[in-house]
């Protein structure tokens, strides 16, 4: 019995729970074979305008008609024939505009629709991902600015290290952010189009057409190309556009990953410490079994999606690198998957770092329950220069100090007990004469250096400039997933 109901066969995650609507239409079959009509639109239009006899204005109007009404079900009968995609979208198109059946595709080979597209397609994604990126940066940017003088412990190899700000270590999320949007940026910038090229790059087939005018052939190639909406196409191709601009975009988005899965690993660590909580719904359910439980799921989810494209960048370099002189086609079912999933992927974990990034919540007290533990510890050599100072013996007090140490740790670690080490220090005679000064010297504003400075200064000067250069992006309306 055939399967006809789609909840009877696979559906992809991506397009049913992590990427946006917005994402999955440009990688979807309409976006597609739209794209490829509009290209022979194009082609047609450009030779045509150069001063072809063969096509007119009437089959130019007919393809147009039917650009977006795609007979899918005619393509899939012709495919099952003639097992060629092109071909078969080719003579469908030609059903529905027999007008213009004869000059469809003209001069033209396979790869003038399919990499055209493919270019075209990941150039929508790239803009939507930045887009994505600048928001998220805007949001952090007004959670640093909020928490800038917020102290907290810092870690180094997770262990309990000099006091920072929540809002400095925030920018420190943010700045793997600019990288990123820098790199996305040059990728934009530099992104060509394959354009008009022929079976292997030469425009023989176009020489012949247009008999052998080599200043038409190169016109006709500006045309498109521009007609397209690109600035330039490469200027020397095989068959295909160099698939090493696939590997070194999907390097650009593996490098979003690896920001997003630091992000998500902090996260983790400090819901666990019970410092920062990433958003937690009112009936949300944390574990089936666990009932008290309030799992960092989203976050979870960021570092599962960013590891599937970590690993996925492989894919596109090994293509690039296995390609055999003008083109061979092992590339194709590969890049048919790999590709469209690593953006549909980003643009998942964007959705998410988007809904993390606005909605954590900040637990002040548990911050400063963890620096009261540690802080005594982290000041004992700011005591012992004030001991010296007031006149004490340096040996005598860094004994003394240590023995106290010593004591308030190990009752910390076999009792439960807290820190009482300030206790033991204002309590012992050899410290007299500063105890007016330790609790100034504890007090943990005191203990993160430049970190509010910092933060203000890589806001005004690094980051508002960025959300300035890109003030069309913010707010911009960003559809989201179904989960996030």
């Amino acid at each position: 019995m055939p399967l006809t109901n789609r909840r009877n066969q696979y559906q992809s995650p991506f397009s049913e729970r992590y990427a946006s609507t917005e994402m999955c239409y440009i990688f979807s079959d309409q976006y597609k074979f739209s794209t490829w009509r509009k290209l022979w639109i194009a082609l047609a239009e450009a030779q045509q305008e150069l001063g072809l006899p063969s096509i007119t204005s009437d089959q130019i109007n007919e393809m147009r008609r039917f650009q977006d009404t795609i007979n899918f079900d005619v393509a899939r009968e012709y495919e099952k024939k003639l097992r060629h995609d092109v071909m078969s979208h080719i003579y469908a198109y030609g059903e529905q505009c027999p007008k213009a059946r004869a000059i469809i595709h003209l001069g033209a080979t396979s790869a003038y629709v399919q990499d055209n597209t493919d270019l075209i397609q990941m150039k929508a994604g790239l803009y939507i991902i930045l887009a994505k990126l600048i928001n998220t940066i805007k949001i952090l940017s007004h959670q640093a600015m909020k928490y800038k003088t917020l102290a907290t412990l810092s870690f180094t190899h997770f262990q309990p290290a000099q006091p920072t700000t929540l809002g400095k270590r925030i920018c420190l999320w943010i700045q793997d952010y600019v990288l990123d949007v820098e790199e996305l940026e040059m990728r934009i910038s530099h992104l060509r189009f394959h354009g008009v090229k022929g079976t292997t790059g030469t425009q023989a087939s176009f020489m012949s057409l247009f008999h052998n005018d080599t200043e038409k052939v190169k016109r006709l190639d500006e045309l498109v190309t521009r007609k397209m909406g690109f600035e330039s196409s490469y200027p020397v191709t095989g068959q295909t556009y160099p698939r090493k601009v696939d590997s070194q975009i999907m390097f650009c988005l593996a490098g979003i990953a690896e920001s997003a899965h630091k992000f998500s690993n902090d996260m983790r660590l400090l819901q666990h410490l019970k410092e920062v909580e990433e958003p937690f719904e009112e009936e949300q359910i944390g574990s089936s079994a666990m009932a008290y439980k309030r799992n960092p799921m989203r976050c979870e989810r960021i570092a599962a999606l960013a590891r599937y494209v970590l690993c996925n960048c492989l894919n596109p370099a090994f293509t690039a690198a296995s390609q055999w002189f003008e083109r061979t086609l092992d590339d194709s079912a590969n890049k048919r998957i790999s590709v469209p999933e690593a953006f549909l992927a980003i643009d998942g974990i964007l959705n998410i770092v988007l809904n993390v990034a606005s909605g954590f919540n900040v637990y002040s007290s548990a911050i400063h329950r963890h620096l009261v533990d540690e802080i005594p510890f982290m000041i004992t050599e700011n005591i012992l220069m004030e001991a010296v100072n007031a006149g004490g013996d340096r040996q005598a007090v860094h004994e003394s100090i240590r023995k106290h140490a010593m004591e308030a740790a190990s009752r910390m670690k076999e009792e439960g007990n807290t820190n009482d080490l300030l206790v033991r220090i204002l309590q012992d005679p050899l410290f007299s004469r500063i105890r007016p000064k330790i609790k100034e010297i504890s007090d943990p504003i005191k203990l993160v250096g430049r970190a509010p400075q910092q933060t203000e200064e890589f806001i005004t000067q690094v980051i508002d400039p960025l959300l300035h250069r890109h003030n069309h992006l913010i707010d911009k309306k960003l559809i989201p997933a179904l989960y996030v």
